[in-house]
Parts: structure tokens; C-alpha cells; sequence
């Protein structure tokens, strides 16, 4: 805790003396993976799903309220929305019918949207015409992306083909 102090009051004393920036403290504990360095866990192999994820959606129904939730592989739920909230459930006429879900996915990709974390992994199966796939489809149409990228791993001196990394720009 003191040494981000000082690091803070070394950077406010060189933008004072307009000398430059030369410390930079990344307070984003999820850069790592929003960069795709990041290892993700592999788990067992007899876990069905599995836990190669860094977020994951989580969808459940009950025989009143639908809740989605974003998992993270670490830390649990990051982000939660329910059509049995106060402000979700007083527009809805039923809290699991077809409506409650397109209007919670509009919800829960625009609470996504505000954490910066667009892309999660979905091991959902839904029926075809079903309130899963229109839950799945709306949120799609918002900007979430169900699928998670590939983890870029390191290259190694023997490797033959060396992809572009994508924090560098050449031209």
C-alpha cells in the first residue's frame, strides 16, 4: 500500500515538473486476460463442461424468476441481473415468460456492456424457437459475443510460424 502511494506521488510530482510520465500503475486486475495472456484453468479432464473459461454466462430458470449471472473462473459471479429485482420486475407481467427473458438479456448485455467484458464463454443448449435462444439471440444483437478468443501463448525460439500479436501494429 505505501509503495503505490509513493509510485502516485512520484507521478504527481512529475506531471507538475512536466518531465513525463515514467510509472504507470494498471489498477485492471483482469488485464491479463482482456490482453489473452492470461492462463486459463484447464481443470479435469471428467469435468463435462470444464473450466477452460475466464467468464462464463450462466443461465437459471425457476418456476417464477429467470437470474443471469457472468462467472468468473476465480473470483465467482461479476455481474448478475433477475427478473425477481424491484426495477426488472415492476415492467414485466411474469417473470419467465418469453418477455422477462429478451428484457433480462437486454438488461444483462447492457450491465456487460458498462464492465467492459463483451465476450464470454456459453455452454448453453437451447431449444430451437425457445426463450433460451431469444434470451441468447438478443443478446448477440447487443454486442455480446459468445464465444471467448483463444489464450495467445508464448513463441518459442524453435516455432515455425509466429503469429502477429495483437497489441502491436506493423505497418
Amino acid at each position: 500500500m505505501a509503495s503505490s502511494k509513493r509510485v502516485y506521488h512520484k507521478i504527481l510530482e512529475l506531471n507538475k515538473s512536466q518531465e513525463g510520465v515514467r510509472y504507470l500503475v494498471n489498477r485492471n486486475p483482469r488485464n491479463l486476460e482482456r490482453l489473452r495472456i492470461a492462463c486459463k484453468p484447464d481443470g479435469y479432464h471428467l469435468e463435462k463442461p470444464g473450466r477452460n473459461y475466464w467468464h462464463k454466462l450462466d443461465l437459471m430458470a425457476s418456476n417464477k424468476y429467470v437470474t443471469a449471472k457472468l462467472l468468473h473462473n476465480r473470483n465467482g459471479t461479476v455481474i448478475e441481473s433477475c427478473t425477481s429485482e424491484w426495477a426488472i420486475k415492476q415492467h414485466l407481467f411474469k417473470g419467465n415468460d418469453t418477455s422477462a427473458y429478451i428484457n433480462l438479456a437486454k438488461i444483462f448485455a447492457i450491465r456487460c456492456m458498462e464492465a467492459g467484458l463483451t465476450e464470454m464463454r456459453c455452454d448453453i443448449q437451447p431449444n430451437p424457437n425457445g426463450k433460451v435462444e431469444k434470451f441468447l439471440k438478443t443478446l448477440r444483437d447487443y454486442g455480446i459475443t459468445l464465444q471467448e478468443p483463444n489464450r495467445i501463448k508464448s513463441i518459442q525460439p524453435w516455432d515455425m510460424i509466429r503469429p502477429e500479436k495483437p497489441w502491436e501494429v506493423t505497418e
